[in-house]
Order: structure tokens, then sequence, then C-alpha cells
């Protein structure tokens, strides 16, 4: 298909704004960062086709020199986004060797709603001989509809009664009824300048929970729900009670010339005070090094920590 540009989309099931950088789908908006929505688009304007990790990396980042692992990451977190199996992918697939496919339908939004306006305006009036059997489904749908819309308010107040007193209950009785060694990693910030750490940022999250995931008696969500609240504006305590966490640990990547800078932070959700925070400062030489040095770090500090705050 034709470049896109800033055309909305329809991507498999998602609804995709490349101007407002945003897709979403059934109600749900998800916001993406710049390089992105810039490397869904360039798999989207080749949809079918195999682009090249070269191809990925000259249009993805033109104004950067960035390795190979930077496609990989990206591509992994643009997964993540969109809710993709690598094994199974119904969006992305992987071509060894030589790059990745939008296999997905894509087809401007435009489009699509013309075509919809053809099929509900342009049927024959051969398929229609007579109004008045049209007529009477219609009544027929009616008195059928009618008590099921009945039916579902006085369910829907039933709910409302029996929950009204169990809304009251404040949340950090519900966190506390969770076990103690839980956690929740969220994903990290990207604060370097032009946000040109996403991938970095992304792959720090991933390390963290792995790491933490391997400790016994530790009950940490995996990487799919925690990626769920990135962009989203929520309340600690609220993210901690839909994960069933006790604590939540959070931070933030900056880039100082060739130095990382990575802070992390754990959070007792109930009462929202940090219980323990650390600054590591490492040379951009190998990002995969850097990433599995700081997770083994935070995670011995978080193991100490929580097993103490637990006995």
């Amino acid at each position: 298909m034709e470049p896109a540009g800033n055309t909305i989309l329809l991507i498999g099931e998602w609804r995709v704004d490349p101007a407002a950088g945003e897709i979403s789908r059934n109600g749900e908006t998800i916001r993406l960062e710049v390089r992105t929505m810039r490397l869904l688009m360039c798999l989207a304007d080749h949809a079918g086709q195999v682009v090249s990790i070269e191809d990925l990396l000259s249009q993805v980042w033109p104004e950067v020199t960035v390795s190979q692992d930077s496609v990989y990451q990206a591509v992994t977190s643009l997964r993540r986004q969109l809710g993709d199996d690598a094994k199974q992918p119904a969006y992305i697939a992987t071509v060894p060797r030589l790059g990745y496919r939008m296999v997905a339908k894509v087809r401007p939004l435009a489009e699509t709603n013309t075509r919809k306006e053809q099929v509900s305006s342009g049927l024959p009036e051969a398929k229609h001989p007579g109004r008045a059997p049209v007529e009477q489904t219609e009544l027929r749908l009616r008195w059928l509809v009618a008590p099921a819309i009945v039916l579902l308010g006085v369910l829907a107040v039933a709910f409302l009664i029996r929950n009204k007193d169990a809304g009251k209950r404040p949340v950090s009785s519900a966190l506390a009824a969770q076990p103690q060694k839980s956690i929740a990693v969220l994903p990290f910030l990207d604060l370097t300048e032009g946000m040109k750490e996403e991938e970095f940022a992304d792959g720090m999250t991933e390390e963290l929970i792995n790491r933490l995931s391997k400790i016994p008696d530790f009950r940490v969500p995996v990487a799919t729900s925690s990626f769920y609240f990135k962009g989203k504006q929520l309340p600690v305590a609220d993210i901690a009670k839909s994960l069933g966490v006790v604590y939540v640990l959070d931070g933030s990547v900056r880039k100082s010339d060739t130095r990382l800078r990575v802070a992390a932070r754990l959070v007792r959700a109930e009462n929202g005070y940090v219980i323990w925070s650390e600054t590591y400062d490492r040379a951009l030489d190998d990002k995969l090094w850097v990433q599995e040095d700081i997770a083994g770090e935070v995670t011995k500090a978080l193991r100490a920590s929580i097993e103490g705050k637990a006995q």
C-alpha cells in the first residue's frame, strides 16, 4: 500500500492515529512513543512485505546511530502494546535472518467507512420485495428487546445496591489482604532528551520482572499486565489493587553523554510511602550488560527490603 502519512488506519482490530500518536480498540486507548509509532507505520506501509533490519534502522532511527538490539527491543515493545504473540503472530511476524512482516490487514479508515456506507445503502431492491415483512420483523424484535432492557436495568440496580457498601471500603484493606511478598514492576520512564531510550527502559523493566519472578515465594505479575499501565496516569494504590500486589517498583532512565542513570524506587501501595530508592550510573558501552547488572543489584536490595518487612 502507499505510504499512509498521517492517515488514520485500521490495522487488524486497532484504530491507528499517527498524528495523535495513539492506537485504540474496544474503548481502550494507548499512546505510543514517537519511535514506536514510526515503527508501526513503517511496517504498515509495507504490509505483507518483509522489511529488513537495515531498512527499519534507517527509517525509524534516521538521525541516530543504534544497534540491531534497538530494533529487537522496539518490536518486542510494539508487540506488547498490540497484544500480539511472537509465536503465533496476528500483527508482526518475524522472518528469520531477514526482518519483520506486518501480517495484519491494513486499510485506511475512510475506505472502511465508505464500504460500510455502500453496503448499508446500495442493496438491490430485488432483495426487499416488500416492506411489510421487514416491518413485522422489526416489531417482533422490539417486543423481544424491550423486556430484556427492563431486566438488565433491574439487575444493574440490584448490583449497585449490593456493592454500595463494598465500594466504600478503603483501598488499604484490600491491599492488606494481598500476599506480603508481592510486587509489580511498572514500565520505567524514558526521561532522556528526545525520549530516545524507550527500548532500554522497556528492557530494564522486563529484566527486573524476570529477576524478581525467580525469587522463591515472590509473586510478580507478568510483563503484559505491567505494561498495560504504560502511559496511564493512575494512583499507585489502584494499580496495586488491580494487579493484586502490596509493593510497586517504578523508575526512570536518564542519559548524559556516554553515561546512563537509572533511578528505581519501591513503594508500599497502601500508604504511598517510598520504603527504598537508589540511583545507578553506568557507562553506555553495552546496554544489555547494563540492564542485567542494574537488575541484579536492584533485585538483591528489594529482596532484602521486602523480606525484612514481611518478617
